[in-house]
Order: C-alpha cells, then structure tokens, then sequence
C-alpha cells in the first residue's frame, strides 16, 4: 500500500512517543514515573466541572458552530480584556479543539510551499512539523542559555528575508520556561515595524502559569496588533488537557480563514466543552493562581535538586513547568552497557534504567538539552530524581 508522501514531511511528536514508551514499561509491571507530558497532574476545578454537568443536564449536544458558540467567543473577549488589556470582538475569535488545532489552522491558512518560518530555538515540537505539513521553511535561531534562550533583535532582523512570513514563537516557552518582558518583546517589534507583511503568531498557552508576574502579550503594540494571532486555551491554566478547546484572537480576514478551514477538518468544537469553557474564561481565577503556587514550590525544589547533579547546565525557568538542563556533559560516558551519544540515548538510558520518562532536545530544537517536567506530584518528582541520580552515578 503506497500511503501519501505528506507523512514523509514529519515526525510523531517526541512528547508522544515518550509517554507511549513509558505506558509500555508500565503494561510489563514496571513502576515508571513520567516526567515526560506536559500535563497538569491536578483535576478541573469544581465550578467548571459543575458547568459542564448543567450543559449536559440542559441538552446542549447538538452541532455546534465552527468558529464556536457567540457566549464562548465573547467570554474570550472579556478574559482578553480583563487579563490582558486587549480588545476584540467576537468575529476575531475562532474556538477550535484544543490550541493544537488552532495552531494548525492558523499555520495552514498562512503559509503556502517555500514561506519561510522564523521559530526561535528551543520551541514546541510541533511548530517546525506544521510548517514542513504546509509546505513551508522553517528557520531557526538559536536563543543561547546563556542569554535566558530569548532571541536579541539583532537575531531577528539577520533573519528576515523576502521570503519571511511568519513569526512563530511562545512565551512562556514550552520547552525552556523563558518569559518576554515588555521591554524585550518591543524590541521586537521595533524590527517587525520594519517588515509590514511578516505576522507573528503568539502562542500564549502557559500565561498563567508564570513566576515573573504580569503576562506580557506581543499584541499590546496597537500598530502591529492586527499582524498578531495570539494563540491559548484552556489545557494548562485551568487543568482541561482532556477537554479539548483552544482559541485565536486575529485580525477578522485571518480569522474567517481558519473557521474555513476548521469547517472541513472538524467543524465546532465540542459544545458540553465550550459551555464549560464560559465559566472557566470568566469566572475567579483563584483555582488557576493556586495551581501555580505548587508548580512554583515543584520549581524551587526540583533547582534544589538539579544543583547536586554533576554536569547539568540549567537555567531557572520562569514559566510553565519543565526544566530544560544541557546534559551534554554525559556524552560519550558508559556504564559498560550502554554508551550516551546524544540526548535520545540519554533519554532512553533514563527510561530504561531509572524508569523515568523525559523528552529529548532535538525535538525541541536543542540537541544538548532534555525536558523534564515537574507536572507530577512532588513525591513523585523527589523519587524520580533519585532514581535518575543513582543511574547518573553510573555512568564513567
């Protein structure tokens, strides 16, 4: 059977394949802990739960429309608002089934073969395979560790041609934890005043989840707002990874197109979700900001730990919930076994001698690094670095 020759373009995602390994161990018996998923490991908070429930309870399970409920895009306007000091109008707003498929749409509505792609490095693993499924050119540039992985504008602008369409990158960033600030994302902007017909697509997925205070969005700068898609949803800031619902906030023209596209991939979202999702856009966010209190005391416990591993190289992340430390030191060491060559045999080594789940650089763009998240319990996060000491120990 000869399958289509765009499944050639891409790679399944790392994160998946990590947490599908761990899942096998764990089917043979073996006590895995993963720190692999960048998932939440708390459960929806009650108010939202109870949404949904009256959802049910009042028949809203019929069709829904594509670009969402008019209550739900309007909830997004007002959380926009409200958190963000940013006006929009429900016609600018697409609600789609998670912020993976926004992404996608968006991508897709945007980039035609050979559009060039600016990602800074590192960056979500699925960035770089949406550009390759749409035909388009990714062009990296690499943010140092040394300069908090945040690109200068000196970088930008060297890498700008008359190819340049999209700008795509996240902050907070999966999977370094590095967090624009005003002062660096209008630095930016001052280059992107320069090119008009580059839009820049803002993944905002971990805004709540941020050690640094106020969430900084690139759409606050009026005159370049309506080249802005910011990208979020619901998955991280209020523990929905399993409910499926993300949502853009972009001009009206590029906006119609990805209800276009939606309407012929999966047409609306689901509508117990969006009805749930009012409630959860709207409502006190005392839940959220309680969630990132614990991911805070998991970060500070994890750098404590990370301080006593010879060789590792990491920068205290200032949002979400992984760290990102270059394990570059290991490279070439053996246990008389198994000999480290890069991060994916450190992760497998990982795996399968400590039975802990984690995420190579390379998926990120970064081949010296590996992701380890601290969405788990703190019992659990404690154990496995114990585990991943005593197997580092190992190695000479």
């Amino acid at each position: 059977m000869k399958l289509s020759t765009l499944l050639d373009r891409f790679n399944e995602p790392e994160t998946l394949k990590m947490a599908k390994l761990g899942r096998e161990l764990r089917a043979k018996g073996i006590d895995v802990i993963d720190l692999s998923l960048g998932e939440p490991d708390f459960d929806t908070p009650q108010h939202i739960k109870d949404a949904a429930i009256k959802a049910i309870q009042d028949n809203w399970s019929h069709y829904t429309p594509v670009a969402g409920f008019l209550d739900v895009r309007e909830a997004v306007c007002t959380k926009l608002k409200r958190d963000n000091h940013l006006t929009y109008t429900p016609e600018n707003i697409v609600v789609s089934t998670g912020a993976k498929q926004s992404l996608a749409n968006t991508i897709l509505a945007l980039v035609d073969t050979d559009d060039e792609v600016i990602i800074p490095t590192p960056y979500w693993v699925t960035y770089s395979d949406l550009v390759k499924i749409a035909g388009g050119k990714v062009v990296q540039i690499r943010a140092s560790a040394n300069e908090g992985f945040k690109i200068s504008a000196e970088q930008l602008e060297a890498a700008i041609t008359n190819k340049t369409k999209v700008f795509l990158f996240s902050s907070p960033c999966n999977p370094s934890g590095s967090f624009y600030n005003k002062q660096e994302l209008e630095a930016l902007v001052n280059v992107f005043r320069k090119h008009p017909n580059i839009i820049i697509i803002s993944d905002e997925i971990y805004e709540y989840i941020n050690y640094k205070g106020i969430h900084e969005s690139i759409a606050q700068f009026n005159d370049i707002k309506e080249r802005v898609v910011v990208v979020n949803g619901l998955s991280k800031g209020f523990a929905m990874t399993g409910w499926r619902l993300g949502y853009i906030a972009a001009n009206i023209t590029i906006a119609k197109a990805c209800e276009k596209l939606q309407g012929q991939f999966t047409s609306g979202a689901n509508s117990i979700t969006q009805k749930a999702a009012v409630v959860a856009l709207t409502a006190d966010l005392k839940p959220t900001y309680e969630m990132t209190e614990e991911f805070a005391r998991r970060r500070k416990r994890v750098m404590e730990i990370i301080k006593e591993i010879p060789g590792f190289i990491c920068a205290e992340p200032e949002g979400a919930f992984y760290i990102f430390p270059d394990v570059s030191y290991y490279y070439g060491k053996s246990d008389g076994t198994t000999t480290i060559k890069d991060a994916g045999d450190f992760c497998m080594y990982i795996l399968n001698t400590a039975h802990v789940s984690s995420v190579m650089g390379d998926a990120f763009g970064e081949s010296k690094c590996v992701r380890f998240s601290f969405a788990n319990s703190l019992q659990n996060i404690e154990r496995a670095w114990v585990r991943i000491k005593e197997a580092l120990e190992k190695l000479k």
